[in-house]
C-alpha cells in the first residue's frame, strides 16, 4: 500500500514535496521488508535467462500412500494390498491406481519414480522444496527452497512479476502451507503470498497511477548532490528498484493472473473446484482452482509456483481419503497438464506432485495406513524430460526400495536440469561467503 506521510508543499523546482513515500511490504517474505528493498537486493544479480522455464510444486502433505497411487501392489495379500485395482494407462505395461482414470491418459507425459527414499518421518515439506536433509546449514538459516534459489539466480522473467509465488493458504499445521524457506538467502528472496496482507498491499488504496507517477518524479528530484557524490552507485541502484516496485503496483499483470473469472467457465469446469473439502481436518484443502491459478501465473511470468493440496495423514478411512483426494487430483492435474500441452509450455514447465513420506504396508485397525519414512513416491510431469518412464521399484510388500533408491536431491537436481540451470557448475554464496551447491546429488541420469 503507499503511505504519504507529512504534509503537502511545493518547492521552486515546481516538483511537489510530500514527505516520505513507502512502497508497501508485499508479504514476499517479511512484513517489513517492502517490495523496493527486494528489487534493490535483486538488482545485484544476473539479469534473466531469455527463455521462461517455471517449476509448479504439488506438495500432498501429510504422505499419500505410494502404495495406492502409483505402484499398486496386486501380488501382495489383502492386508497389505487394500482395496484398489491397478488402471492400464496409454504407457505400455504402466498401471496406476484406479481413482486416476484422467491422468491414465497421460502417462506418456509423466515419469513415475516408484522408490524415493532418505525420507524424514516429518509433517513439512523441507525436502520436497529444497531436496537438502532438515538440518543441513541449519545455524546459517537452511537451506533455500528451490523457489527463493530461482529468485536469487534468475530473478523476474517479467519486471512486474514476482519470480516465486506459493499459492497455499495457511493451514492449521502450519508447516504444511510452507511456500518454501528462504533459508540463508533471507527475506528479499521469499515467497510472494496472494492472500490477506499480500493481495491488500497489491492495491493502490485510492492513489492513481497519474499521482503514482507524480511521486516518482519527485523521488527523481531529490538532492543532486547525494548522486555527485554516489562513487559507488547505490543511488541509482536505488532508482532501478524503485522503478521495479513502481512497475508491480501500476502494472495489472499479477492482478490479472490470479483473477481466474476471466477464464472461460468451461476451462473453470475443467479443472473443478475440489469441494466439498473432505478429510481436510488441520491440513490444507482440496482446491482445485489453485492448478488453474498456477497456470495463469507461469504464463504471466513466475518461475515457481508451490501449492498444498489435500491432507493425506490417512491413520484411518485411508482408501476413502484416497478415493475423495485421489479423484479431485485426478481432474485439476489432467486438466493441467492438458492446458500446458495445448499452449506449448509443457516442455517448459516442470510439474511435481509429492509428499514427504510414504505410508505403512501393513493396513491399521481403523482401514488406516500409518507413517513410513523408507520408501515413497513422486510423479513429474513435462518439463523437457524423457516421460512416459517408471524409475525404481519396491519390493512385493511396498515396503522397502528393491530397485534403483531415488533421493530427494535427485528430483530436486532434475527439476533445476528443466529450469536451465545446472546442479553441478552453479553456487550460492552462504552468508560467509562460501560457495553452496544447489542440490548435493546429481540429476536423474534416466530423463535426459
Amino acid at each position: 500500500m503507499l503511505n504519504v506521510l507529512g504534509p503537502a508543499s511545493r518547492y521552486c523546482d515546481g516538483v511537489s514535496r510530500r514527505g516520505f513515500l513507502k512502497i508497501g511490504a508485499l508479504a514476499f517474505g517479511a512484513a517489513n521488508f517492502t517490495l523496493t528493498d527486494l528489487y534493490r537486493a535483486e538488482a545485484q544479480q544476473a539479469a534473466p535467462t531469455s527463455s521462461h522455464k517455471a517449476v509448479i510444486n504439488v506438495f500432498l502433505g501429510g504422505g499419500p500412500p505410494h502404495q495406492d497411487l502409483w505402484d499398486i501392489k496386486t501380488e501382495a495379500p489383502n492386508e497389505i494390498r487394500g482395496e484398489f485395482q491397478p488402471i492400464a494407462t496409454n504407457v505400455n505395461g504402466l498401471q496406476i491406481c484406479e481413482v486416476f482414470q484422467r491422468m491414465a491418459q497421460h502417462m506418456d507425459k509423466c515419469v513415475v519414480i516408484r522408490s524415493v527414499t532418505g525420507c524424514a518421518d516429518r509433517h513439512d515439506a523441507i525436502q520436497c522444496l529444497t531436496g537438502w536433509p532438515h538440518d543441513s546449514l541449519r545455524p546459517m538459516g537452511g537451506r533455500p527452497s528451490i523457489g527463493s534459489v530461482l529468485a536469487k539466480v534468475q530473478g523476474p522473467a517479467h519486471p512486474s512479476v514476482p519470480p516465486f509465488v506459493g499459492l497455499a493458504a495457511p493451514t492449521t499445521h502450519r508447516p504444511w502451507s510452507d511456500a518454501g524457506q528462504t533459508g540463508f538467502l533471507g527475506p528479499a528472496y521469499g515467497a510472494f503470498k496472494p492472500d490477506g496482507p499480500g493481495m491488500d498491499n497489491m492495491r493502490l488504496n485510492g492513489i492513481t497511477v497519474a499521482q503514482l507517477d507524480d511521486r516518482r518524479r519527485l523521488m527523481q528530484s531529490f538532492d543532486t548532490l547525494r548522486r555527485e557524490i554516489d562513487v559507488n552507485g547505490a543511488i541509482e541502484g536505488l532508482d532501478a528498484a524503485q522503478q521495479r516496485a513502481l512497475g508491480v503496483l501500476t502494472s495489472n499483470r499479477l492482478l490479472d493472473a490470479l483473477d481466474l473469472s476471466r477464464e472461460p467457465q468451461s476451462v473453470r469446469d475443467r479443472y473443478g473446484d475440489g469441494k466439498p473439502y473432505q478429510f481436510q481436518y488441520d491440513g490444507a484443502p482440496t482446491v482445485n482452482d489453485q492448478f488453474l491459478a498456477a497456470r495463469r501465473l507461469v504464463e504471466a511470468g513466475v518461475r515457481c509456483v508451490t501449492l498444498s493440496y489435500g491432507r493425506w495423514d490417512s491413520h484411518g478411512q485411508n482408501f476413502a481419503l484416497v478415493r475423495d483426494h485421489g479423484g479431485k487430483l485426478d481432474q485439476c492435474l489432467s486438466a493441467l497438464v492438458e492446458d500446458l500441452e495445448t499452449r506449448g509450455m509443457l516442455n517448459d514447465v516442470t510439474i511435481v506432485v509429492w509428499g514427504e513420506f510414504g505410508r505403512t504396508p501393513r493396513i491399521n485397525n481403523g482401514a488406516g495406513r500409518d507413517h513410513w519414512a523408507p520408501v515413497s513416491c513422486c510423479l513429474m510431469v513435462g518439463g523437457g524430460m524423457r516421460t512416459g518412464v517408471v524409475i525404481g521399484a519396491t519390493d512385493r510388500l511396498g515396503g522397502y526400495a528393491a530397485q534403483r533408491p531415488v533421493y530427494q536431491g535427485e528430483i530436486l537436481a532434475t527439476m533445476y536440469r528443466n529450469l536451465g540451470i545446472n546442479p553441478d557448475t552453479v553456487n550460492i554464496l552462504d552468508p560467509t561467503g562460501r560457495p553452496q551447491h544447489l542440490a548435493e546429488r546429481p540429476p536423474l541420469r534416466e530423463v535426459a
